[in-house]
Order: structure tokens, then sequence, then C-alpha cells
């Protein structure tokens, strides 16, 4: 996983595609505000895999997650792992 911060996302290059979740850091706070998968990695795993390392940065840095994406949010409640992050 990268972090382009110029550009406010976490990415990851897979294959010549880039998933990637597009945030705002505030006090305290990962927002999230979008997670993408292009077409041809959808269903393989890819988001799953910059989620968690997405939620890794997070905890890292102290920060809790606010997720205005339906998937981030939903990803969130589905690892317990790291539900503690979601605000």
């Amino acid at each position: 996983m990268h972090d382009n911060s110029e550009r406010s996302r976490f990415e990851l290059d897979i294959e010549g595609h880039t998933v990637f979740v597009d945030y705002q850091r505030r006090e305290g706070l990962l927002v999230i505000r979008h997670v993408y998968a292009p077409p041809p990695l959808r269903g393989t795993g890819a988001a799953d895999r910059l989620m968690h390392a997405v939620a890794a940065s997070a905890r890292a840095e102290g920060r809790r997650i606010t997720a205005l994406c339906g998937y981030a949010g939903a990803w969130l409640r589905a690892h317990p792992e790291h539900r503690d992050l979601l605000v």
C-alpha cells in the first residue's frame, strides 16, 4: 500500500490496476470518502487487502475512522478486529 498524500488516497497497485481509498485526515480521524476497485479487480479481494492496510495505518496513527463510503463502513462492521476504529 502507498499513501499518496498529494491525492489524499491510499493506493494498491495490482497487475497494472490501482485500487484506492479516498480519504481526508482530520484531528484524530481518518475520513474515508470512497473505496474504488477497477472492474478487473472486483471480486478478487483487492479492496479487502487495501482496507486491512488502511485500518492498520489508522490504528498506527492513533486515528478512528469515519466511513462516508458504504463499502468501508460495511467492511469495518464485518471485521471485529477493526470495528473499534469505526466512529
